[in-house]
């Protein structure tokens, strides 16, 4: 898929590159978040991006500061919530007043900030949240998430290291406005033994969209709860 670019500057002097692909006119406009270790431009975010454009979307992929300047590893939280706070700004002038804020683990917690903090967003969308780093179950990322006022879907893999089963099922299924799509067989990464990328980016697209169209217009859904 050959995309145009934008810049959009997020502080004095400092820029960052976004992706808008698919229909402007689309009921549905999320801005797509990458994780740590990789920017926009890799697979588990660029492919995600165009299946969800192939199942209707309209999709804006971007760069964190030190991924658009080829820096490791991320930005502090501040300046990765300034970023992505500007780039959200953008699609509200130029595309959508309420897009759904998606990402993919930390840009998805990234995005979860910024509705807990009541950024005017649709809804959520969070694929493989990092709730808890790897074998650490103790340090949770969690609770900011009952402040927020909006539908969340979260979309896990059942062997995700950074959401082990126990602490999902404690602290995600009982929040009143998540929503949880479970991916049996899959990691933090969504891969697992016969699954093919390409197959469960487009799964997980159509899981979105389908999801989304749940949804009125203000983001609140027709029922809460999770699905399977």
């Amino acid at each position: 898929m050959e995309l145009s670019t934008v810049r959009v500057k997020w502080a004095p002097g400092r820029w960052t590159t976004l992706w808008p692909a698919g229909d402007p006119a689309s009921e549905h406009t999320l801005v797509l978040a990458h994780g740590a270790e990789a920017g926009a431009s890799h697979s588990l975010v660029a492919g995600l991006r165009d299946e969800l454009v192939a199942a209707g979307a309209f999709c804006v992929t971007f760069n964190y500061p030190y991924a658009e300047e080829g820096r490791r590893p991320p930005d502090r939280t501040d300046r990765l919530l300034t970023c992505h706070r500007a780039v959200a700004a953008w699609v509200r002038s130029e595309v959508c007043e309420t897009p759904v804020l998606a990402g993919r683990s930390m840009g998805g917690r990234m995005g979860s900030y910024l509705a807990a903090d009541g950024d005017p967003v649709r809804a959520l969308v969070l694929y493989a949240y990092p709730l808890h780093p790897p074998r650490r179950p103790d340090r949770l990322r969690s609770e900011h998430l009952s402040r927020i006022t909006v539908p969340m879907l979260f979309l896990r893999g059942s062997r995700d290291a950074f959401a082990t089963p126990e602490v999902f099922d404690r602290e995600v299924r009982p929040l009143r406005l998540a929503t949880v799509f479970d991916l049996e067989g899959l990691d933090h990464s969504f891969r697992g033994r016969g699954h093919r990328a390409d197959v469960v980016n487009r799964r997980l697209a159509e899981m979105t969209v389908s999801w989304l169209g749940t949804l009125p217009p203000n983001g609140f859904g027709k029922s809460a709860g999770s699905g399977a």
